[in-house]
């Protein structure tokens, strides 16, 4: 049976949250999180929990010092039969990022929800000044066909006011499963697959792009082809805005560099991932984002990269 990973010791602290997943070794959450609840002078800390035992991290999330979590792959989907609800945009996305609770009947409840898809409006809507010239009643792309992907559409459909949105990715069936799984929840009946380049020229260009595939050169035709309708739609009149997911090992990327110079605002996958942790903190704490220290870790999180790349 699977044991407890080794912790750090919490006596000394208020509030304990954690990052559940693996691999997670690589994460900023903790440092995002440790960032805010200095700001707001708690005595709170996240700590990562590598691991794939879902009924050892239900029994430690219902310690009384716990303020709730963070959840990450492989268990966005997995956690919810131990959940006792979810919120609406859980329920509608299908996958759980983050657990908060409530209490009703004298109980403690786990509750899940899903702060992704905030982070993809709130990266566009506080770095866009002007929406309604760029993406509202325009199409919206998503580059991607995984968990973010449905994030992205779910975000840019029913937030964003964009329609339709155009799916571009190098895998068909897994284009065909977002939009199915999309429809199956109430928000695709818009997409449009959008499979070479022949067809991307017929279309109207976008407002918004969301990128949710790593950042890698395009060697198969089939990625290659997908890279050639994204430069397609990049190089239309109307210059909108990109939010580019990929940040590890760096924000700079091939994707990133191709939409700056082709005239789109290039918005960085760190914005997503700062607001999405800001929304969960709003959970935890009962603080709105405008009252966290963003500026404060934009500059965190930043120089934790640079310190990467070293």
């Amino acid at each position: 049976m699977p044991s407890i990973p080794s912790l750090p010791k919490t006596d000394h602290l208020d509030g304990v949250g954690y990052l559940f997943g693996a691999p997670i070794a690589h994460s900023m959450s903790p440092l995002l999180h440790g960032t805010v609840y200095r700001f707001l002078g708690l005595n709170w800390e996240q700590f990562l929990l590598e691991s794939l035992d879902i009924p050892m991290f239900i029994n430690l999330i219902n310690d009384s010092k716990c303020f709730g979590a963070s959840v990450t792959m492989p268990h966005k989907l997995a956690i919810i039969p131990y959940l006792d609800d979810l919120t609406p945009e859980g329920r509608d996305v299908g996958a759980v990022n983050t657990i908060f609770f409530r209490e009703k009947d004298g109980k403690k409840q786990l509750i899940g929800t899903n702060t992704d898809i905030v982070g993809i409006r709130e990266s566009f809507y506080r770095n866009v000044s002007n929406p309604d010239a760029v993406f509202h009643k325009r199409p919206g792309m998503v580059v991607g066909g995984g968990g973010a992907a449905r994030s992205a559409v779910y975000a840019l459909q029913r937030w964003m006011k964009c329609s339709p949105i155009y799916m571009v990715n190098r895998d068909r069936s897994e284009v065909a499963d977002v939009i199915s799984e999309c429809k199956s929840r109430g928000f695709g009946d818009d997409l449009i697959d959008v499979a070479t380049l022949k067809q991307a020229e017929t279309l109207e260009g976008p407002g918004a792009i969301v990128a949710c595939i790593p950042d890698f050169e395009p060697k198969t035709a089939a990625e290659k082809e997908a890279r050639s309708v994204l430069q397609c739609m990049l190089n239309k009149p109307h210059k909108g805005a990109i939010l580019e997911m990929a940040y590890h090992p760096s924000p700079w990327t091939t994707i990133g560099r191709l939409s700056q110079e082709a005239g789109w605002r290039v918005i960085l996958g760190t914005e997503s991932m700062i607001y999405q942790g800001f929304e969960q903190n709003r959970y935890w704490t009962g603080k709105s984002i405008d009252e966290m220290n963003v500026e404060e870790c934009r500059e965190v999180i930043a120089a934790k990269l640079r310190e990467a790349k070293l």
